[in-house]
């Protein structure tokens, strides 16, 4: 039996979150002592409240998932703040770990760090070959700099961390309100509440071409996990499913699922985002032994199932 986690103080920030629950919930099942600390009580985008987290809790492991984060609308509508507050949460966290003596920081970021045009599917040397596309920008350059704080003060401190770069993730316990939903929650949303309307079309922002790998939220968590107690290298890994799908299909299989008979209508004047994405995980693989297992075709319809069952909580509009 593995006793690796055992008593183990972890500070999950973003606990509550998403992706952060599943984290949670597969680390307490291990026997760790999870802390998960409140906005609230902890703002992280300002230093004090940082390091008065760590002082206060004494973590053996920091599991960095607060974030800002929404689909395109919302990294259009406020660039500026999804900037400045990744910036700030992920420069506090880091300071306040190195400083006070936490083992390891496992530092979650974005696919949306690596440049407009990547060669797909992307690997992490290709990071840094040019700037992010547009419309996630600032979101995307804002983890990026995480990742060049951790290989600084892994250089001139030894500062014990790791830096995962998870695909979009889907799956149950999503955020379904229009100003934070990402593209499948987002066409969930729309299907069933036209299908409830008995209405004839739903509109769908883009061309359709666009492609994106989606990544179960609990493929997800379990690399996290895996990646935490095996893997000990500040450079990035990514974290994928080996699956590249079109937006128009993904569409048309939300519909088919929902039970939306309806047209899709595509807008071509709103932004498709960055044009391909598909990651290689093998180094993952390699480096903790880790592989999503779950078919996209039966996580799309475990989302569905569970938005349909939870739509108060799922369109809860953020605080």
């Amino acid at each position: 039996m593995n006793t690796f986690w055992d008593g183990r103080r972890v500070v999950v920030t973003g606990g509550s979150g998403f992706l952060g629950r599943v984290v949670v919930d597969k680390l307490q099942r291990q026997g760790a002592d999870v802390v998960v600390p409140r906005s609230a009580e902890h703002d992280l985008t300002d230093r004090d409240a940082a390091f008065d987290l760590f002082t206060d809790t004494e973590p053996d492991l920091v599991v960095h998932l607060a974030a800002k984060v929404g689909g395109i609308g919302a990294n259009m509508a406020a660039p500026a703040q999804l900037y400045l507050d990744n910036l700030l949460m992920g420069t506090y966290v880091l300071e306040a770990a190195r400083e006070l003596g936490t083992r390891k920081s496992v530092l979650v970021g974005t696919i949306c760090s690596y440049p407009k045009i990547t060669p797909v599917p992307f690997q992490e040397e290709r990071l840094w070959d040019g700037y992010p596309e547009e419309t996630n920008a600032p979101y995307g350059v804002a983890k990026k700099a995480l990742l060049v704080h951790a290989l600084a003060n892994h250089a001139q401190y030894g500062q014990a961390s790791i830096y995962l770069m998870p695909t979009n993730l889907y799956g149950p316990g999503d955020k379904f309100h229009p100003t934070v939903s990402h593209v499948i929650p987002a066409l969930v949303k729309k299907c069933v509440d036209a299908r409830e309307a008995d209405q004839a079309k739903v509109e769908v922002w883009g061309t359709g071409k666009a492609t994106r790998e989606f990544l179960y939220v609990d493929d997800a968590a379990e690399a996290i996990v895996l990646a935490a107690e095996h893997h000990d290298d500040p450079n990035p890994v990514n974290l994928g499913a080996d699956r590249e799908v079109s937006i128009r299909e993904i569409a048309e299989q939300i519909a088919h699922l929902t039970g939306f008979e309806g047209d899709l209508v595509w807008d071509p004047t709103k932004p498709d985002g960055q044009p391909r994405r598909r990651v290689d995980a093998s180094k993952a693989e390699r480096l903790f032994g880790w592989r999503a297992s779950m078919a996209f075709d039966e996580g799309l319809r475990r989302t569905i199932e569970w938005y349909l069952a939870n739509r108060e909580e799922a369109e809860r509009a953020p605080t």
